[in-house]
């Protein structure tokens, strides 16, 4: 009978590592102290550095895995995020043919509806999150992190939006996205004034999202959108300027 309790209390214990083994690892995805794929530390390295069990740690990745904040991939370790999407292969077909304003069209048709979704399903936690992740994007001090961050943004939104049908499009548009073509293009449209723009225009949309108002995040993607299509028509000069 001593044992049996003894094996209660260690199972006490396990789960009590476990809760804290994932507000551990989510504060370190938080920080933004990880490589620049987004690779945690292995489950031994993170073992030490907080001093849990091994089982623990696998019980907390488990979890994040469940909630949709990082993913696996045998051999290979644990990443922050959603893994890549087999539209991947898609995209590098069409991303030819594809320049970036038929990119803001495909946005502008997709992204309105997402962030009024996230509107109607994000949790306090998730808008918190998104808070950080525009403060992020508004510190960046340089044009990759600050579109890191910003399409960090984005992608949390189409995931919250809860619509699996939605989000695979949104995850093709996406990938067309990291083609360097978009990625030249788009930093012509990154002005410190416009940045300050975006910046002002996501806290806009992230309050819609906190508000649960479903009609005022559409409208506030949508502005954000037709701002950042009328800068990159600007900056290329097909808007009748140059």
């Amino acid at each position: 009978m001593a044992a049996l309790r003894d094996e209660d209390q260690d199972a006490g214990t396990e789960t009590d590592n476990a809760s804290a083994a994932r507000a551990h690892i989510r504060a370190l995805i938080r920080s933004g102290a990880l490589d620049a794929d987004g690779r945690l530390p292995t489950e031994r390295a993170l073992c030490a550095r907080f001093d849990i069990s091994r089982r623990a740690v696998r019980r907390a990745l488990d979890a994040l895995e469940a909630e949709g904040l990082v993913w696996r991939r045998q051999g290979k370790g644990t990443f922050v995020g959603a893994p890549p999407d087999p539209g991947g292969d898609l995209a590098a077909m069409i991303a030819p043919d594809t320049d970036p304003l038929s990119v803001m069209e495909a946005r502008l048709a997709l992204e309105p509806e997402l962030a009024a979704l996230a509107a109607r399903r994000a949790t306090g936690e998730d808008v918190a999150r998104m808070r950080a992740m525009a403060e992020r994007a508004s510190q960046a001090t340089d044009a990759d992190a600050a579109e890191l961050w910003d399409g960090s943004l984005h992608r949390m939104i189409a995931r919250l939006a809860g619509n699996p049908i939605l989000r695979a499009a949104f995850t093709l548009v996406n990938e067309v996205r990291q083609q360097q073509r978009w990625q030249q293009e788009r930093q012509m449209a990154r002005s410190p004034a416009l940045v300050s723009q975006y910046n002002e225009q996501h806290g806009r949309l992230i309050d819609a999202i906190d508000a649960r108002d479903e009609n005022a995040a559409r409208d506030a993607m949508r502005a954000h959108l037709i701002s950042l299509r009328h800068n990159l028509k600007r900056m290329r000069g097909t808007d009748g300027t140059q």
